[in-house]
């Protein structure tokens, strides 16, 4: 053989050992993409299973899912208790502002509702040409490719994966398949997570209510109920809280509120009626309800036409229930767990218990009160004003025999003050006897004690006649009202030392004097309140005058005793 001769193969063999080689290439390559594939679903797997907070544990699942299949989009969609729609949807890909524009998250409809009405992966190269797809709203970005993956807890369906548009073509089976995997691995997560967070909620919950049973049994009663809105509201971590009364024709009004935005007004009557207090109603139980849209509800948090998850807790005492607690959260917030329905339930019984208690001992403590204030009343009146009327007496007998003179004058000026010190302990006597808080009287000596703090000295008040007999209803309610605005206006401007009010019911009217030592109303100052009170007067066929001298100011309100104005039904203030 000459030595310039190469060795030669058959062309045969030489072209299967380079197709070996290269099918061996390839192999080697799916191999190492598998292997890369099956690390990054370790990975993803780790991230998840290192959160101990399910909130964090629902947000790193996404993250990962997107991270694994290399989407562009993705989501998890939380079912609600009745596995017939979504409760929570967190999701990835779509910036703050773009999801303000799209609005409420979805519900499980279309694509979404197939893969929760049979909990089976889908996969589609085109969103659009499935028959079960409904399409997105305004703003939405544009989406084709789809994955859906059920995520099982204990084999329960806790929600689905939700992920669109892969970056490197369609989605393939190996990607359903890493994902079926990741579902498998955060369901566990989930399960670990909610252990976590349903011990910590009783924890916090069972705190609380020990808490509050010992702040209520030691807080006035009509300041309780804001105090339980405020504690509840911090440990549900709520948006509101509104604690509500039943009256007597059942229906719910607000009694105590505390929220982020303004509170409706006391007493304001709760309609529409929320569906989880409606359901409290019904069956007195506590009841959650998740997001929902439609029309506006009251007390619940809305924003972009969504509601946020709301709780309803009954309030109980043994004569039955008497409320109902409102907790609601926004529309971005979890929705209230088993964990925490139940702890709420717990709570508002400890509290309505507590209450009931502390009702119970003040009540005793009022009985103890009145039954003073009538020992008092009977010593004043049996002794103290009968050795006022006799010393009276005495002091007019030597008034007489000095006969007239400067000395004389000055023993009746006493005897005077003597007199006005009677009919003042009269009234006080009539304050600690049985108390009617319908009546004129006492009406207008809360008024009194009402605006005392805003003078120097306590207005002095004093009655004449029978006016709770003869001053009723509507009359009542316009006298009440004239002897807040004189005392309030002779306070606000008239910088006295002295303020008194004469209210007398005799010869066929009812006459309110309020009399003063002030510099009287400045000229400056808007008399609407006055002009509102002329009209009182006259709407009743009464009069009004006012007269300012160097002494003082004295007021003057009249008005005739009958029960209706002879323009009909009384006059509100002004």
């Amino acid at each position: 053989m000459p030595e310039t001769d190469s060795l030669t193969f058959p062309d045969g063999p030489r072209a299967a050992l380079d197709e070996a080689i290269t099918r061996l290439l390839a192999q080697g390559q799916r191999v190492m993409r598998t292997e890369g594939r099956l690390r990054a679903l370790l990975r993803a797997s780790q991230s998840v299973v290192e959160q101990i907070e399910l909130r964090e544990v629902l947000q790193r699942a996404v993250e990962a899912a997107v991270e694994l299949v290399d989407a562009e989009y993705g989501a998890m969609g939380v079912l609600t208790p009745e596995k017939d729609a979504l409760e929570e949807f967190i999701h990835v890909g779509i910036t703050e502002e773009q999801a303000r524009k799209i609005g409420p998250l979805p519900t499980g409809h279309g694509l979404l509702g197939a893969l929760i009405e049979d909990p089976r992966p889908i996969r589609l190269s085109r969103m659009v040409d499935d028959h079960r797809a409904i399409g997105f709203p305004p703003d939405h970005p544009a989406m084709d490719g789809f994955l859906g993956v059920p995520i099982t807890v204990r084999g329960e369906v806790f929600g689905n994966f939700y992920l669109t548009n892969r970056r490197d073509g369609d989605f393939t089976e190996e990607d359903e398949q890493l994902l079926g995997a990741l579902a498998t691995t955060v369901g566990f997560a989930i399960a670990n997570a909610r252990l976590y967070a349903d011990a910590e909620a009783r924890e916090r919950w069972a705190s609380a209510a020990a808490e509050l049973g010992s702040a209520i049994v030691s807080t006035p009663t009509d300041t309780v109920l804001d105090l339980l809105a405020g504690r509840l509201r911090s440990v549900a971590e709520a948006d509101r809280v509104a604690v509500l009364e039943l009256d007597e024709d059942d229906r719910l009004h607000v009694a105590a509120f505390r929220g982020v935005t303004e509170a409706p007004d006391p007493g304001a009557a709760v309609e529409p009626m929320p569906a989880a207090v409606r359901a409290v109603l019904e069956d007195g139980r506590p009841h959650a309800q998740g997001r929902t849209g439609g029309e506006a509800r009251a007390l619940l948090v809305t924003r972009n036409g969504q509601h946020g998850p709301a709780l309803a807790i009954p309030l109980r005492s043994r004569s039955g229930m008497w409320g109902v607690v409102v907790l609601a959260r926004s529309p971005e917030e979890r929705p209230f767990s088993a964990a925490e329905i139940s702890s709420a339930g717990d709570l508002a019984s400890r509290a309505s218990i507590a209450l009931e208690l502390a009702r119970a001992r003040e009540d005793a403590q009022r009985a103890l009160i009145a039954d003073d204030r009538r020992r008092i009343a009977r010593d004043l009146h049996d002794h103290v004003i009968q050795q006022l009327f006799g010393t009276g007496l005495a002091l007019q007998g030597v008034a007489a025999r000095l006969g007239p003179g400067t000395e004389s004058d000055e023993l009746i000026d006493a005897i005077e003050r003597l007199d006005d010190a009677m009919r003042q302990i009269r009234t006080v006597v009539f304050a600690l006897s049985h108390r009617d808080e319908a009546s004129v009287r006492h009406r207008l000596l809360d008024v009194v004690g009402e605006l005392s703090s805003h003078g120097h000295r306590p207005p002095a008040i004093r009655f004449t006649g029978p006016v709770d007999h003869l001053v009723r209803d509507g009359l009542a309610t316009d006298v009440v009202a004239v002897a807040r605005e004189l005392l309030s206006n002779a306070l606000r401007h008239s910088n006295a030392d002295r303020i008194s009010i004469d209210v007398s019911a005799s010869e066929g009217a009812v006459t309110i004097l309020v009399t003063d030592d002030g510099a009287g109303i400045p000229p400056d100052v808007e008399r609407r309140g006055l002009v509102n009170l002329e009209g009182r007067a006259r709407g009743r066929g009464g009069s009004f005058a006012v007269e300012t001298g160097p002494g003082g100011t004295t007021a003057t309100w009249t008005a005739p005793l009958q029960t209706t104005p002879p323009g009909g039904g009384s006059k509100e203030a002004g």
